[in-house]
This record gives C-alpha cells, structure tokens and sequence, in this order.
C-alpha cells in the first residue's frame, strides 16, 4: 500500500523540514504550496492517506482546503499545522474535519508520532469481520465502517467512527476522557485530551436531533461521556 502524505505549507523551509524527517520515516510526500495546488495533487494522488495542512495560507487557507477533502472523502487523516497556539484556531480546525492538529514549532519525533496514528486508522486496518452493532436508530456496520440513523447514512471520519463503536461496544458505561483518547487515538498520541470533547462536538452535530440537549452521548461532568439512553 503506498504510504503517500500531502504537506500544504507556503513555506519552504517548513515544509522540507517535514518532507525529510517523513521521506526518512518511510513516507513518499506529496508538496503543495497552496490551497489549491493541494486540491489538484489529491485529485491526482487519490491514494494519499493523511494530509498536513497549514492554516495560515495566502488564498484559499487550510480551513476551507479542509472542508472541501471532507465534503467528498472522510477516510483521509487530517493533520492541521497552525503557527498560532489560539484555542479557536485548534477548536475550528477540528470543527471543519480535521482529526488532529500540531502547534508549531514541533518535534520530528512529534510529527511522525500523529502521522503514524492517523496512517494506522485511515490507511485501513484490515476490515473488521464481525458484522453489525445495532441500537436503535442506529446501526454501526463493522465491516465496512458506516453508521445509518433510521436507514440514513450518516458520514463520519475515521476518527467519529472509532468513538461512535467505542460507545456502541459500551452502552450506559461511563468513558473517561483518557480512556477514549488511549482507544480512539492510540496510547503514544503526544496531544491534549482536549481534542475528545472536539470531537464529541462534531459527532453530536452529526447524529443527535438536537446537539444543544443530547440523547444518546450524555456528559459525565468532570469525568467523560456515557452513551445511553
């Protein structure tokens, strides 16, 4: 399987910074200095399994280049690059798509570390044979990684997906914040846990009749998420 990563970066110091320390980690690299050159070298490279993507681009910036990859493909990793350490800048970035986020400067160490986890999940583990998962309205098809409410399907990243079996797999168990981040993003995953609620965020949005009074993911205040009913 080809190991290729897209790096969206304007600038040319940072971004042979991470082309050589990923070439080295024994991924082929694909450059983009645009939003828009990144477009056109996925369409050409649909093969590529996780993309870095600065957010502070001269025309169309990370963001938007994140939302346009999700409108058409959820499996893809979705690393956002951001020089700023605003918390908006993180939870936006999340909120668009993308599935994690490094502040830079970063450690190579670092980097590889986040593309490695994301290569692992959206590069495809090999298919899970076990069937289906069914609480009503849903049905989580393990086989090939989908959810429909009511019939419907709903998209999820890799990511959503991974929550939403973990809670499935765990109805009216309370799940801490850590215990979710060592099972969904892996036990070697250097960031903030933070990047849970994010995520818990979206997938609300996603698949309850109302996000604002949630039925099916319940907080547990100062602990985690339960998914009951």
């Amino acid at each position: 399987m080809a190991r290729k990563v897209l790096v969206l970066e304007d600038e040319a110091s940072i971004r042979g910074f991470i082309e050589i320390n990923l070439t080295r980690a024994g991924y082929e690299v694909i450059e983009a200095e645009s939003g828009e050159e990144a477009l056109e070298k996925l369409k050409a490279n649909p093969d590529i399994r996780v993309a870095l993507l600065d957010i502070m681009l001269p025309g169309i910036d990370g963001f938007e280049v994140c939302r346009r990859i999700r409108a058409t493909n959820t499996r893809i990793g979705i690393i956002m690059l951001t020089a700023r350490s605003q918390e908006m800048d993180k939870v936006t970035g999340l909120m668009t798509g993308a599935d994690d986020y490094v502040t830079k400067p970063f450690s190579p160490a670092e980097l590889t570390a986040r593309v490695d986890a994301l290569f692992r999940r959206a590069g495809g583990a090999p298919p899970e044979q076990v069937g289906e998962i069914v609480q009503e309205p849903f049905l989580l098809n393990t086989r090939n990684r989908t959810l429909e409410k009511n019939g419907q399907r709903v998209k999820l990243t890799q990511v959503e997906y991974s929550i939403m079996k973990m809670f499935m797999e765990n109805p009216g168990k309370a799940l801490s914040r850590e215990e979710i981040l060592d099972t969904v993003w892996g036990r070697d995953y250097f960031g903030e846990v933070k990047i849970v609620d994010v995520n818990i965020r979206r997938l609300r949005l996603k698949i309850e009749d109302n996000a604002q009074n949630p039925t099916y993911i319940n907080t547990v205040w100062g602990f985690g998420y339960k998914w009951g009913f």
